[in-house]
């Protein structure tokens, strides 16, 4: 058998349950994203090309004179490039430095024809940078650190989630197993009574209602161990599903006997909460995908202009080291641009449903943060208000089992009737099970307050890992 304590639960359902699992992949896949992120403003080496490509065709080839006569062609080309491109985040463009070599196979045999020849451009620097448009990658170079800092928070909320869902599954088997040994207490102690009360109904010292009453309890105690160990049943299962066991092997519960002493403060929760939270960096983020809506609106309605420039040596010959010799300049330039002259509203339009989203997000946000204090306000004093009701709860157990006990010892005596002695069993197994449901709400609260403020009051740090 093996025994637990809520402390070794909640660590195997960090460290093995399906749960952990699956927030440990879902937290890998967001830092794969950010890193295909960061990649953006990493050099990007590519090498292309085709080798060859085969041709045997008829095609239209335009003469001196401008007339055109379909010719036979027979031929096949290779090309290899290689390329060295960054984008330039802060202006939105993009530049690169680029190598190629080409093959010409001409198969068709003629006085005039060159059977094989190369072109190369061993370099050229090209330069394509954009303006007034939308800079996607500089919008995104602000959004996406926040995107990932907030994966990394939400990674240890969910972990403190996991620990008090597996509180919850703890005290859910502890008070089955306790409501298990609460019935078998009662069976055995109603069959010390049914058979006193036999030897006393014999003896004609007891009336027969009496005997049946405490028969009748004897019965139903049976019947409830019956039902109780089904329920030990069915919450082990679940617990060991949670923390992901597979034996067979049953387990016994030591419920907590120590309770973590420390003050928490309202004011100085709610500063925690600001400070770790997801949802607070979840605040900044969605107020600065507002303002990046906003702009991608402003660049993709308005004018827009491009430069495109590049410069680069060229050569063309028969083999493939003269290619490489007298090299030639390759210069381009161009200015584009784009005046959107009349488009019959969709510009306003696009602007003004932006600029409407981004007053909606500020609102909504504002009411979001309202409502974010408010909860976490509310949860300490709720955790405040749990442990005295923990500490009720227990005083009230330990009266309850001492008023039971002197019960018995007076229905023993002769002193009082079944009926007292039932009324204190029935409130005695009351306020056991009021206990471990106290500390049941206790220590979920305790993992809940966690969980919202990402800090551990008992040992006055932050939880997150820096």
């Amino acid at each position: 058998m093996r025994l637990f304590t809520l402390a070794e639960v909640v660590r195997q359902a960090k460290e093995n349950s399906p749960s952990y699992r699956y927030t440990s992949v879902l937290f890998e896949n967001k830092q794969w994203q950010y890193k295909s992120f960061k990649a953006n403003f990493l050099p990007q080496l590519n090498l292309n090309g085709y080798l060859p490509e085969y041709n045997k065709n008829i095609v239209p080839v335009l003469q001196p004179n401008g007339s055109i006569i379909p010719q036979p062609n027979h031929s096949a080309a290779s090309a290899l490039a290689l390329s060295l491109g960054q984008e330039v985040w802060f202006t939105g463009g993009y530049i690169s430095i680029n190598s190629n070599i080409n093959r010409f196979d001409d198969f068709i045999e003629g006085k005039e024809r060159i059977p094989r020849r190369y072109t190369a451009v061993p370099a050229t620097i090209t330069f394509n940078q954009p303006f007034f448009g939308y800079r996607w990658l500089k919008w995104e170079n602000k959004v996406q650190p926040l995107r990932y800092e907030e994966a990394r928070r939400d990674y240890w909320e969910r972990m403190e989630g996991i620990a008090e869902e597996a509180t919850s599954h703890f005290f859910s088997l502890l008070l089955s197993q306790i409501s298990l040994q609460i019935a078998e207490k009662n069976v055995s102690t109603n069959e010390i009574l049914y058979k006193n009360a036999q030897e006393r109904f014999s003896k004609g010292s007891m009336p027969e209602n009496e005997l049946l009453q405490i028969e009748l309890s004897l019965l139903n105690s049976r019947q409830n161990l019956e039902q109780t160990t089904l329920d030990v049943e069915g919450s082990t299962l679940r617990l060991k599903i949670y923390l992901g066991l597979t034996d067979d092997e049953p387990i016994m519960l030591v419920p907590p006997s120590e309770i973590p002493e420390f003050a928490v403060d309202e004011k100085f929760a709610l500063e925690q909460a600001h400070k770790y939270r997801q949802r607070i960096i979840g605040f900044k983020r969605e107020l600065l995908e507002a303002e990046m809506s906003m702009a991608r609106a402003k660049g993709e309605t308005g004018a827009t202009a491009s430069l495109f420039a590049s410069f680069g040596l060229t050569q063309q010959a028969k083999n493939i080291p003269d290619v490489y010799q007298q090299l030639s300049e390759q210069q381009r330039l161009r200015i584009g641009f784009n005046i959107p002259v009349m488009d019959w509203g969709r510009s306003d339009a696009r602007l003004g449903t932006a600029k409407a989203n981004q007053e909606l997000v500020k609102a909504n946000v504002e009411q979001q943060r309202i409502n974010f204090d408010q909860d976490i306000y509310l949860n300490v004093k709720r955790f405040k208000v749990l442990r005295n009701q923990m500490a009720v709860a227990k005083r009230t157990d330990e009266i309850a089992e001492k008023r039971y006990t002197l019960t018995k010892e007076r229905y023993l005596d002769g002193q009082i009737g079944i009926l007292d002695l039932n009324v204190a069993t029935e409130e005695r197994d009351k306020a056991t099970r009021s206990y471990v449901s106290a500390l049941r709400n206790f220590w979920m609260a305790y993992y809940n307050l966690r969980q919202i403020t990402l800090y551990d009051f008992e040992l006055n740090k932050p939880i997150i890992a820096e």
